[in-house]
């Protein structure tokens, strides 16, 4: 059963699956649909062409699917997606997408701290925390399994990398690889991140050959191209080292050094 408490205002031509519960003072736009079992707390406003997967939770004060900060955006019909058993914490803002890609997107299970901002058009894997009031320019993407510490802002159409860690209280304006942490001023490779990839069932044989081939890359004394051909031609391209030569080889701002 849907539970809408009464001082609530949802248009009538918003989609709400079974079990959503909406609380006081909340404003649901037309144009909004909302999984079953999902949870929005006092104060939240879901703004039209926002698309909520199952068993979210949405707290006070959080500002979804708003029209992009872009001063390029013409009122085109966008949206933003937010996956299933994802949470929004308090005051946290989501704008949706612009003609780029039509779409702000946020995978399965991730966590958005309270006062994060994810700007239009970014596209967020799975599994990915933001703490609080990180900050994420236009055209981001984050790859599964990515975790940013508080404070941080991110430059617009960066990337980071699955499974990788960022330091909180710094600015990222490179593209940050997989399967590492970073940190310092201005953002530098701290090492692989060895706790998560662990917490996460990575093998012994595979974590050594994710730091070999950064250690070929940051520690060698080459460039990143010449790193490259050397990791491609001393090492078995399984799927963790494959996965870090492709992510540079396409990474346009380029990487954290």
């Amino acid at each position: 059963m849907i539970k809408i408490d009464k001082r609530a205002a949802v248009d009538p031509k918003a989609e709400l699956g079974e079990n959503v519960q909406v609380g006081p003072f909340t404003i649901i736009e037309e144009n909004v649909r909302i999984g079953e079992n999902s949870l929005i707390a006092p104060g939240v406003h879901i703004a039209s062409g926002t698309r909520i997967g199952k068993n979210v939770r949405i707290f006070t004060g959080a500002v979804l699917g708003t029209i992009p900060q872009d001063l390029k955006f013409g009122g085109e019909e966008t949206i933003l997606e937010i996956g299933d058993e994802t949470t929004i914490r308090e005051h946290a803002t989501l704008n949706r997408g612009t003609h780029e890609s039509r779409v702000t997107r946020i995978g399965k299970n991730c966590l958005i701290m309270a006062y994060a901002h994810v700007a239009h058009d970014c596209h967020i894997g799975e599994n990915v925390i933001l703490a609080n009031a990180v900050n994420l320019a236009g055209h981001v993407t984050i790859e599964d399994w990515a975790a940013i510490g508080g404070m941080v802002p991110v430059h617009q159409f960066i990337r980071i990398g699955m499974h990788s860690f960022i330091g909180g209280g710094y600015r990222v304006a490179k593209d940050v690889p997989p399967y590492v942490r970073v940190m310092g001023e201005p953002l530098q490779f701290g090492g692989i991140n060895l706790i998560g990839l662990k917490r996460r069932g990575f093998s012994q044989a595979q974590l050594s050959r994710i730091k070999k081939a950064y250690r070929i890359i940051y520690q060698m004394k080459l460039n990143v191209s010449q790193a490259i051909k050397r990791i491609k031609a001393e090492m078995d391209l399984t799927d963790e080292v494959k996965k870090i030569v492709e992510f540079i080889e396409q990474s346009e701002r380029g990487i954290v050094r």
